[in-house]
């Protein structure tokens, strides 16, 4: 079944939020997600049918479907909020002085109280009577009623119009907290070019995105942004890929190049072929992939979720007993019990946990693309910030991957120029960094018109080719041995990839690697912040393992690992990592596949436009630099300190204000702070990742 993605327009509430995902698993859809931080939805199911179960249980929640930008709340809708909140004030304000200071309490006081209540308190007494009608009665709407009407009972109207006042204005500043955080949070991937120049019989027509298809020419001009995925075919540039990257140095591209959405196009004009139309370009996949990232919840996400269901009912429960049992144990007259219990309701809503610790995961997840780090799901920013052993892969993530011809040797009669012809023709179909490296050296051989009869690459080995019923091997010292090859050994420094002739050692190649410039900022990083255990994995040579390990400073490496052999370290890595802990292994996210799936977190390097690396990791970082691990991990850390600061912020001053409430010690003006106060501290506490240094 196809996932649909949607905008939930006018979720407000993160308790609903909860409720609706509740009723849509109920109604049999197997893969529901309902965020609050985002405002998304996540759904494998008929939309139509999600927008009529939602209209039933939430008529204010308007359901779009996702088309790639954001739908926000009217400014019109606040600032009408806003009017009736003033007019409210005002008339409050005129009866507070005929209360207090001219001392009348008779209808025209009441009457005053009553219509400034009933201008802010309207839309509450809605919202909670239809939640009611829907057999939702618990929800804060429903006990902010009650706590004030109660008031009204007791004849504190002062105080009942006060606390629904300032309710009301604590919920209109939770609103736009929210409200802005969702914009900053996506304000941060605001990748999407407005435009595309389409080139069409001559002529150049501006057209959306959207609208472009496979192989259509597009221009962009010097300060557009890069709307499709495509290759350059005429011109040079340099690009600014900031946006999809976080690395702020800009990239020169010429003819042949590839380039991707999101990037934006610095210095020369440039024609573009397009390769991938707007939905699966690197632009939407980012989106797409941020978006998705929320329905992965935290554990600590899934506790709070579980914790509101039971703390809610548990208080109003306290508070039952706090208005009937004393007065009756104690003999002592109901008005002031009532008015405790009153005050009980009042903090009895979860709100500052239940919006407060998806905002913060969102806040994070957002912060960590903008900084070219897209970690799907709160779950693996946990997973992240625990990481105590980390296991690197040594191609293409701690060295460049770019492989020169240092060397040939060549035994038993053949020249240099034959063991290099050779290689270069068994290596013609395989994309393997070494293979382009032998190819590249081989430029000014003719091979390109050489027909292979038969090509077979061996996983861990490299490649065997027949030409004109000549086999020819090509690889490490373990392919000789497979094929009984007699040969020297020999110890050089770099790749060495051996040449066979019909079972005949015909030389080797030499191939080098270098360190990339920030390796060993990222090893000495890692060691910092506390990772207790590295380790580097390589398909590589001992020898060119020991070389890199040297340089770097790692006392532990393992070399001419299989695939399933670096499954195997990660395996008995585990035994080693301590409870709660997290193991990372970082690799390129093609060939590292199957380890990358075993690691608590797997992270692809490099990735951009690696389709294999984005679908099987759990962290990919969009550029090629390794000291990127180390600023994720540390926005992880900061993530995670920042919820555990906004759970025990919102739980010790409910405790609190419950206690001192049981005790008669905490009015309701009091209690309004403790409930939407709260909330809104840890709201802008949330929102801080996205500006931490």
């Amino acid at each position: 079944m196809r996932i649909r993605r949607a905008v939930l327009k006018g979720l407000d509430c993160a308790s609903c939020a909860y409720k609706i995902e509740k009723a849509l698993r109920r109604e049999g859809f197997k893969r529901v997600s309902v965020n609050f931080a985002s405002g998304g939805l996540l759904i494998d199911g008929d939309l139509n049918k999600t927008k009529e179960i939602i209209r039933k249980m939430e008529p204010n929640v308007e359901v779009i479907e996702f088309e790639g930008h954001d739908h926000e709340h009217h400014d019109g809708d606040f600032k009408g909020e806003i009017y009736r909140i003033a007019i409210s004030l005002a008339i409050f304000l005129v009866g507070m002085a005929l209360y207090y200071y001219y001392k009348i309490v008779g209808p025209l006081t009441i009457i005053l109280f009553l219509l400034s209540y009933s201008l802010v308190g309207f839309k509450i007494i809605k919202r909670a009577l239809m939640n009611a009608l829907r057999g939702n009665v618990f929800d804060e709407n429903f006990l902010v009623i009650v706590a004030t009407l109660g008031a009204f009972a007791i004849s504190e109207y002062p105080e009942a119009v006060g606390v629904m006042i300032f309710y009301v204005i604590g919920e209109f500043l939770q609103e736009r907290a929210v409200d802005k955080s969702r914009r900053s949070i996506k304000s941060l991937l605001s990748l999407k070019a407005e435009y595309a120049n389409l080139i069409r019989e001559g002529d150049v027509i501006r057209v959306s995105p959207e609208e472009l298809r496979v192989g259509d020419i597009i221009l962009v001009r010097p300060g557009e942004r890069i709307p499709v995925d495509g290759m350059i075919i005429e011109g040079s540039s340099s690009v600014d890929s900031s946006a999809l990257t976080g690395e702020s140095i800009p990239k020169n591209v010429k003819t042949g190049d590839t380039v991707y959405s999101g990037m934006i196009n610095l210095t020369g004009l440039l024609k573009v072929r397009v390769e991938k139309e707007l939905k699966d370009s690197m632009v939407s996949r980012i989106l797409r992939l941020v978006e998705e990232a929320s329905a992965r919840k935290a554990r600590t996400e899934k506790i709070i979720t579980k914790f509101a269901r039971y703390y809610t009912p548990s208080v109003i429960g306290l508070a039952t007993l706090t208005a009937v049992v004393p007065p009756i144990v104690l003999s002592e007259p109901f008005h002031g019990w009532i008015y405790r219990a009153l005050v009980l309701l009042m903090i009895s809503c979860p709100c500052a946990l239940v919006i407060s610790v998806p905002l913060t995961y969102f806040a994070g997840i957002g912060r960590l693309a903008r900084e070219g780090i897209l970690v799907k799901g709160s779950n693996f920013i946990d997973a992240l910030s625990r990481v105590s052993i980390v296991a690197l892969d040594k191609t293409g993530t701690l060295t460049k991957g770019v492989f020169k011809v240092t060397e040939v040797s060549c035994r038993n009669g053949f020249t240099s120029d034959e063991v290099l012809r050779l290689a270069a023709i068994a290596e013609r179909h395989s994309n393997h960094p070494i293979a382009r490296a032998i190819k590249e050296a081989a430029g000014d051989i003719e091979v390109s018109d050489v027909s292979l009869g038969e090509y077979e690459e061996i996983p861990g080995h490299d490649v065997r080719a027949k030409l004109n019923g000549v086999e020819i091997i090509v690889g490490n010292d373990r392919i000789l041995h497979k094929f009984n090859v007699e040969h020297d050994t020999c110890s050089v420094p770099g790749t060495v990839a051996h040449v066979a002739v019909n079972g005949k050692y015909a030389g080797y190649i030499v191939i080098s690697d270098e360190l990339k410039e920030d390796a060993r900022d990222a090893v000495e990083g890692l060691r910092r912040l506390g990772i207790r255990r590295l380790t580097m994995v390589t398909g590589d040579s001992s020898d060119v393992a020991s070389n890199i390990a040297h340089e770097l400073g790692l006392s532990e490496f393992y070399a001419e690992l299989l695939p399933e052999g670096k499954v195997r370290v990660v395996e008995d890595l585990e035994r080693h990592k301590g409870k709660g802990e997290s193991i990372a292994f970082v690799g390129d996210g093609v060939n590292d596949a199957p380890v990358i799936a075993r690691a608590d977190v797997g992270i692809a390097m490099g990735a951009l436009g690696s389709d294999a690396a984005v679908e099987t990791s759990d962290v990919v970082i969009m550029d090629d630099r390794p000291s990127k691990l180390v600023l994720g991990i540390k926005l992880a850390k900061k993530t995670q300190r920042i919820v555990l600061q906004n759970i025990s912020l919102a739980i010790s001053v409910k405790l609190a204000f419950i206690l001192l409430g049981t005790l008669g010690e905490v009015t309701m003006w009091e209690a309004v702070f403790a409930d939407v106060g709260v909330a809104l501290m840890a709201i802008l506490n949330s929102v801080r990742i996205l500006y931490a240094k």
